[in-house]
């Protein structure tokens, strides 16, 4: 590991070293900050103990020589290793609320956000949602976020990966909300009780084998089984979708993403009338349908793809 530099003395000056040595080693934005000043910011505020809340003026405070080194360390790994910025700091933002994260999940970045933060409308109503199903939950992030946008509903997190489920029944209780949220082992649907659910969300693993070879190194951190899904990413989709109609309630609706997969989606199901929802904050790839869509579907997602 190089030196710590020496010459820089506040806040600023590591911000400001941090983006540009990003910058220079060519480091990919996309787990939760898009940029690299952005990146250095959230990262010196962490080695520092501090959050986005510290007023902007107390950016040119002095740094400890402690400081320096942990800012100088965390730096280190994000550039060496190509770690995610929030693996570093074991913790991210989603939906307005903060998560526990490390390398068995991934790092919560869904569109779905957007939706949560209006309650699904104009497809569901609060006060009708009872049960919510986060299936695939890995941090349990979307899930414990539609916890919060239907305060009445009882919601589960399923996840095949028991590392994950421990993540996940973390944040469960960061969030005090043992009540009404579970966590639980399933393969799918494969380990669930015999309920049925007004709302399925997820985000599954739906990148092809292809994609998965051109990701950026930092996507390497991330559990591959969580992003990679089969030849061209549906084996899980396919899944999601051949039994949703069991899992659903009369008028329930499942929403799912699958990103840049769409195409590969339609591609093997060209005559489903999926809806793709718009997002004012970016992002794309998530479709809704409704059970009863689900239930007229179900032999075409129940048949071998061409």
């Amino acid at each position: 590991m190089t030196a710590v530099p020496q010459q820089l003395r506040s806040l600023r000056d590591w911000v400001r070293w941090c983006a540009s040595r990003f910058n220079e080693a060519g480091l990919f934005f996309g787990h939760g900050t898009d940029n690299a000043l952005d990146e250095a910011l959230a990262l010196v505020l962490h080695a520092v103990h501090l959050d986005h809340s510290l007023p902007g003026e107390y950016l040119d405070a002095r740094v400890s020589a402690e400081e320096a080194g942990r800012i100088h360390a965390l730096s280190r790994r994000r550039i060496d290793e190509r770690v995610p910025l929030a693996y570093l700091i074991g913790e991210a933002r989603f939906a307005g609320l903060t998560f526990h994260v490390d390398d068995n999940v991934l790092i919560p970045r869904s569109p779905i956000a957007e939706l949560i933060g209006e309650g699904f409308e104009p497809w569901l109503q609060a006060d009708h949602v009872g049960n919510v199903l986060d299936l695939c939950c890995g941090s349990g992030c979307i899930g414990i976020a539609c916890a919060f946008a239907f305060p009445d509903a009882l919601v589960d997190l399923s996840d095949l990966s028991p590392a994950a489920l421990e993540v996940a029944q973390q944040n469960i209780e960061r969030h005090a909300l043992e009540d009404r949220v579970r966590a639980l082992r399933a393969d799918v649907y494969e380990g669930l009780d015999d309920e049925t659910y007004d709302l399925i969300v997820s985000n599954p693993p739906y990148v092809s084998e292809a994609e998965m070879r051109q990701l950026p190194d930092e996507y390497r951190h991330e559990p591959r089984m969580a992003l990679e899904a089969g030849e061209d990413g549906m084996d899980v989709v396919a899944r999601i979708l051949a039994g949703g109609a069991d899992y659903l309630k009369p008028g329930g609706i499942m929403v799912c993403e699958v990103g840049a997969s769409a195409d590969l989606l339609l591609r093997r199901w060209p005559d489903v009338p999926f809806l793709w929802l718009d997002f004012e904050r970016g992002g794309d790839g998530v479709f809704l349908l409704t059970a009863e869509q689900l239930a007229e579907y179900r032999e075409v997602f129940e048949g071998t793809p061409e």
